[in-house]
């Protein structure tokens, strides 16, 4: 009789012999230019599609803008049992250089555009919702597969959209999404965010007659340092049965290990970055305006709300305006690190890899958060998070194979029919 573990090891075997099939596959999804903003996904949408038009399986599109698609998927087991829903997306960041479009193998990496954030871990749902297909008469319930666009800006048009509109197909009783997390973790909470712009105006006027007009540069700047000094790496208040969990020995080895160093006491604290300033025309002229482009992050608690409460009286003090980015703002998610999925997980990371998974906390924001919201388990499995982003963004090539091993079986223990 077949066991989950038999299972597992054939697909595992079956995924070595086609590595450089997964590698290829995975380099023509980094030559896509999906990059948020604008957000046209259509030609990685069709990108997705072919996949899963090559493996036989009916899909179909869910769309507020024509331009930002999102494709659902599901195949059910013969068997009644739960239902897995696999999550990814396809929009990327911009970039400062073209080559990153190339996808090109670099020793042991591949470099491009999303190799962090997130294709690799999106292909790997996709790999795995494909994979597991054929062996559907070994398992019992349903499996959901879900890649969506405008992630990167919020979701309005992605997975929030969907939950908007299609909840009922895509909620789940739990949720396995390939952002970048590192192996040799567990990802169970994550900060939530305040973006939000303060703005400044004036008359303008010459340099030399500031006793003639305000400088909106002047008060942004005030503005930014009075945010800096009163909040930025302050301890949260955070709940102490979740601080605790992180304070741990392993923990903290790991979230550094991983993340970098201070990654762990990072995650206890409120952080602030000033993103964006722009304004004035020339050095010599008084501007009519300035604006500053802000993103916060804060632990699990009570912070965020006092926070977002405050900058009223703020903006206030230096004279500007605030706007806050509701798309992009959001509270901390977590799920229980000693739920079914998380030791699924950390068992899979010990068996194929040899490495314990503690829980740590994650620092940037995921679409994991729509289905904790919801009460529902949601668990990361992706590669490093450290290069995202930047001008040598890259996956090794060992680590999106382990990506996708890991999705595949811990879709398979969730889903193994017992008996």
């Amino acid at each position: 009789m077949t066991t989950a573990a038999d299972l597992k090891a054939a697909l595992c075997r079956h995924i070595d012999a086609r590595r450089d099939d997964v590698v290829s596959l995975l380099q023509d999804f980094l030559r896509i230019r999906s990059v948020n903003p604008p957000g046209d996904m259509r030609e990685a949408a069709d990108f997705v599609s072919g996949i899963l038009d090559r493996f036989g399986l009916e899909h179909r599109t869910v769309a507020a803008r024509e331009d930002m698609p999102n494709i659902i998927s599901r195949w059910n087991a013969p068997y009644v049992g739960r239902h897995l829903v696999l999550n990814g997306h396809m929009d990327v960041f911009p970039v400062s250089d073209d080559r990153l479009w190339a996808g090109a193998i670099k020793g042991d990496r591949i470099v491009g555009r999303g190799a962090s954030d997130m294709k690799t871990g999106t292909l790997a749902s996709i790999l795995t919702y494909c994979l597991l297909y054929p062996h559907r008469d070994r398992l019992c319930g349903a499996l959901t597969l879900t890649v969506v666009s405008d992630e990167q800006s919020g979701g309005r048009y992605g997975t929030k959209f969907l939950f908007d509109n299609v909840a009922d197909e895509i909620s789940g009783d739990c949720c396995l999404n390939g952002e970048p997390s590192g192996l040799g973790n567990l990802r169970f909470l994550e900060k939530g965010t305040l973006r939000f712009s303060l703005s400044a105006h004036g008359p303008g006027g010459h340099g030399g007659y500031p006793h003639r007009a305000n400088n909106p540069i002047q008060q942004i700047v005030a503005a930014v340092q009075a945010l800096y000094d009163r909040y930025h790496l302050k301890l949260a208040d955070m709940p102490e049965e979740i601080a605790a969990v992180l304070r741990t020995p392993e923990s903290i080895a790991a979230a550094d290990a991983i993340l970098g160093q201070g990654a762990a006491d990072n995650a206890l604290r409120i952080t602030v970055n000033a993103g964006i300033i722009e304004g004035g025309r020339k050095a010599t002229q008084i501007p009519t305006a300035c604006t500053v482009h802000v993103d916060m992050r804060f632990p699990f608690g009570p912070d965020r709300d006092r926070v977002r409460g405050e900058l009223v009286a703020l903006a206030d003090e230096f004279g500007c305006v605030l706007t806050v980015n509701e798309d992009h703002s959001y509270p901390a998610s977590g799920t229980e690190p000693d739920g079914e999925m998380a030791l699924i997980l950390r068992d899979n990371t010990k068996a194929l890899l040899g490495i314990d998974a503690p829980p740590v906390c994650s620092l940037g924001g995921t679409d994991t958060r729509y289905w904790r919201w919801r009460g529902i388990p949601a668990i990361i499995i992706g590669p490093s998070p450290l290069s995202m982003g930047t001008d040598d963004e890259h996956v090794t090539i060992d680590e999106a194979i382990a990506v996708l091993k890991l999705q595949v079986m811990c879709a398979i223990d969730y889903l193994w029919a017992p008996g």
